[in-house]
């Protein structure tokens, strides 16, 4: 199915919103993530999309299967065609005062004059393609946010990763929600809290732990990204890709000017 067939069956949804009641909320079943994690009922409805809320201590989390297989196949296909990635000194960052490469593929498409500072690298917005774009305004219409600027990263396999890290850099919008988008092969990945990391952990919290699935979408919300780090673990056994789009809103009065030419 075509992203535009698939943004007219959301619109569909969302005005058959009011019909379906709220009793269909009510019915849901509870389930539990894990014990310090509470998983309200499996509906929180947008259309007949069934939300997934996942809470804990200053963490505020939203999952869904937003995609169909059929629709997620379609976008991960285009995205493998369409995406350019960077190379040279804009695949590197700096860990423990060295530059090392990105242990994965990434790039950004965004508004004109929007960087992205994280770990000693500025990563520059390119310009808006047709199929960032598209599903852009499909989580436009899903959130009422405006999203400006999407950081794309793919993995080849389970041998790429994500160290743990927090989204919480200046020229990101506090208030704003993440909207993190997964196309390919499911990974596990998970939240720990700062109080609980490493040897100067200085109380025990349990970390939260979900599957992001083929289609997936999870929407990080403030204070989550305050108090809370999040990590794509290596899984060497995984053999296939997985393409990651994570949209966000930038303030364009904090982004650095860009250092290094695409």
């Amino acid at each position: 199915m075509s992203l535009d067939r698939f943004v007219n069956r959301l619109k569909r949804k969302c005005r058959d919103q009011d019909s379906e009641g709220e009793n269909q909320a009510k019915s849901a079943k509870q389930a539990s993530v894990s014990s310090a994690v509470t998983v309200n009922g499996g509906i929180s409805r947008a259309g007949s999309l069934a939300w997934k809320e996942i809470r804990a201590e200053n963490l505020d989390l939203d999952y869904v299967r937003l995609f169909t297989k059929s629709e997620a196949d379609s976008i991960l296909q285009d995205l493998e065609k369409s995406v350019t990635y960077n190379t040279g000194q804009l695949a590197r960052v700096m860990m423990f005062g060295k530059w090392v490469d990105i242990p994965r593929k990434q790039t950004a498409y965004g508004e004109e004059g929007l960087t992205y500072t994280f770990s000693g690298n500025t990563v520059p917005a390119r310009p808006w393609i047709p199929s960032l774009t598209r599903i852009r305004d499909i989580l436009t219409s899903l959130t009422g946010v405006h999203f400006n600027f999407v950081l794309v990263n793919r993995y080849k396999d389970g041998c790429d990763y994500m160290g743990e890290h927090k989204d919480d850099e200046k020229d990101l919008s506090p208030d704003c929600p993440i909207a993190s988008l997964s196309f390919g092969q499911p990974r596990d990945f998970y939240f720990k809290h700062q109080d609980s990391r490493g040897k100067n952990a200085t109380r025990t919290v349990e970390r939260v732990s979900l599957v992001l699935e083929h289609g997936g979408l999870l929407l990080m919300k403030a204070p989550t990204n305050q108090y809370w780090y999040h990590a794509l673990p290596q899984r060497k056994r995984l053999g296939q890709v997985r393409v990651n789009l994570t949209f966000r809103k930038m303030n364009p009065a904090m982004c650095k000017p860009l250092k290094t030419e695409l």
